[in-house]
């Protein structure tokens, strides 16, 4: 498939009549985007209403400064940026929580079952149990998992340390492994 090039001209000639104050551009851009973003948002967010309101807000910031846009790098990598920082500072405002550790600290990233089985999980429930861990622990999951963050990125996206975001990632997944576990036995699988 040889759409890339086609793909992200289009979306370039987009983006200029953006620049240009083509209103119907901005709509275009938008339908393009806006489910991804949204998605991304309500990952960090775990609030659907909250999420609408960030990605609103966010175009309207991209929109407003199109004319800073760089197009050596993916618009939506800028567009998601711009989404992530406003969702965190919706999740800051929340006052979410991140344990800090010590720095001395071991953290493990082994991820076997106790009992050595292979569990077969439903995505669905696997999104409910995401969306069920406390926020400072499915900020960090998203953003390293799903938005594919370093350690170091994430540290100072946060204004944490490095060994606080490892330590929230494996306490995200023990406890999601729990929640699992625990809806897994409840439905009878």
């Amino acid at each position: 498939m040889n759409n890339s090039g086609h793909h992200t001209d289009t979306h370039l000639a987009i983006i200029e009549r953006c620049k240009k104050g083509d209103r119907k551009a901005f709509h275009e851009l938008y339908d393009l985007y806006a489910k991804a973003m949204l998605n991304v948002s309500v990952r960090i967010l775990n609030n659907t209403e909250e999420a609408q309101e960030v990605i609103q807000d966010s175009f309207l910031a991209a929109f407003e400064n199109i004319h800073r846009y760089d197009k050596t790098h993916a618009f939506g990598a800028w567009l998601k940026r711009i989404v992530i920082n406003r969702s965190l500072n919706v999740l800051k405002k929340r006052k979410a929580v991140f344990i800090p550790i010590e720095e001395d600290s071991h953290y493990g990233t082994g991820e076997t079952n106790d009992e050595g089985e292979t569990v077969e999980f439903d995505v669905n429930m696997i999104r409910q149990c995401i969306q069920e861990l406390p926020d400072g622990y499915r900020t960090i999951f998203s953003l390293y998992l799903f938005e594919k963050y370093s350690h170091k990125e994430i540290s100072e996206l946060l204004n944490i340390s490095e060994g606080t975001s490892k330590s929230q990632y494996n306490r995200a997944k023990k406890k999601l492994t729990e929640l699992v576990k625990q809806k897994t036995m409840t439905h009878g699988r």
